[in-house]
């Protein structure tokens, strides 16, 4: 029996995401065979389009087998091949559905390193978000289920009910939200264990509602590169290369994370001295998905967390370019609603967000109950 819920995500990613049009080229990017269902049904609706669909499948475990041994010369070769194909693509939509999200813990840190920067940078960072239409999801299986703490059942419902939401509606409702932040010279974020100030003058701002990544809900844009003073500590456990990172807290001086510190402060570090731009921000985002309430441990859906707000470490995005490059972007979220301790975002000593609802009138159109 077919999933209709399968079939309306597979249309809502070629027509609302990616704007799939008659004889385009498509690449379709499945991470793990689990999410075949839905690699098929793009295909397949795809070609309907008159597009032409191009698919490939990755298993981490073979990927990881890859990376454990390799040499730059190898990650070129891997790079140059996969870089060639991007560039043909009009259109990107990566589907991920790893059975074991720590797959890849225990390669060295030099290794994800020259991985990061010879094949991830150039091949989706250089050329796949500058350069075609794209969209990233995960896939609903029983490892994010569990990540969860849900039934498979329980889960896909809460993913399709996540995912298929009514991006136009949240779309409108963030207008007022990206005029003010446009018009905003200084930030102050309050919290516990958290006191940032940061200057966002001059930095565009942009809306995310479906077009980029499924789950979506926030507006984003970026700190000025030496505006931020300060301290945060993250009240999410966030995971980058294969390393699950609890209680994150840095203290930035002009920009600059001059100290850093987790259960895991040596990798921490590590990942921070990948190259010049990792120790500054890239991204400032709030977060406004009003059925995603708490952290299932995969960014994807925590950046979008209701009453949330994420502070990137490394490169900055293209809409909201703050000049800041670096070969990561690592969204770390923080939760501001009373069941996490709360928190106050001030725009221009203006509060507009307490305890994770905003209190403007223009901006209450964005709290839950207003966008379900």
């Amino acid at each position: 029996m077919k999933d209709l819920r399968i079939e309306k995500l597979a249309s809502n990613l070629l027509n609302h995401s990616v704007k799939l049009q008659q004889g385009e080229k498509i690449l379709i990017d499945i991470l793990g065979i689990e999410a075949i269902p839905l690699g098929k049904e793009l295909i397949k609706q795809a070609e309907n389009i008159g597009a032409l669909p191009i698919f490939n499948i990755i298993d981490h475990q073979i990927l990881r087998e890859m990376l454990v041994n390799s040499t730059q010369e190898q990650l070129q070769i891997y790079a140059k091949y996969d870089l060639q194909r991007m560039k043909e693509m009009d259109a990107y939509i990566g589907v991920r559905a790893s059975s074991n999200t720590a797959e890849l813990n225990g390669i060295s840190k030099e290794k994800m390193e020259l991985y990061n920067k010879l094949y991830t940078l150039p091949v989706h960072f250089e050329e796949r978000v500058k350069n075609t239409r794209w969209c990233i999801l995960r896939y609903p299986n029983a490892s994010m289920a569990q990540m969860s703490n849900m039934n498979t059942e329980e889960f896909e419902d809460f993913y399709f009910k996540v995912c298929t939401i009514d991006y136009d509606k949240m779309s409108n409702a963030m207008d007022n939200l990206v005029k003010l932040m446009n018009k905003t010279k200084n930030v102050h974020i309050k919290g516990e264990g958290t006191d940032l100030t940061f200057s966002i003058e001059g930095i565009p701002t942009e809306k995310y509602m479906g077009t980029f990544n499924i789950p979506d809900g926030e507006v984003a844009t970026a700190p000025v590169k030496t505006s931020v003073n300060g301290y945060i500590t993250y009240n999410t456990e966030t995971r980058y290369n294969g390393i699950l990172f609890n209680n994150v807290r840095f203290e930035f001086k002009d920009g600059k994370i001059i100290k850093a510190t987790s259960n895991r402060t040596k990798e921490l570090n590590e990942i921070l001295d990948t190259d010049e731009g990792s120790r500054y921000i890239g991204e400032f985002a709030l977060g406004l998905n009003p059925y995603i309430e708490n952290p299932i441990g995969d960014t994807l859906f925590d950046e979008k967390i209701k009453g949330s707000f994420h502070f990137t470490p490394g490169d900055s995005l293209e809409e909201s370019d703050n000049g800041n490059r670096s070969s990561i972007h690592w969204d770390i979220v923080n939760i501001q609603t009373l069941e996490y301790g709360g928190g106050e975002i001030w725009f221009d000593d203006i509060l507009v967000r307490k305890d994770g609802v905003f209190i403007l009138e223009e901006l209450k159109p964005l709290n839950p109950e207003n966008l379900i």
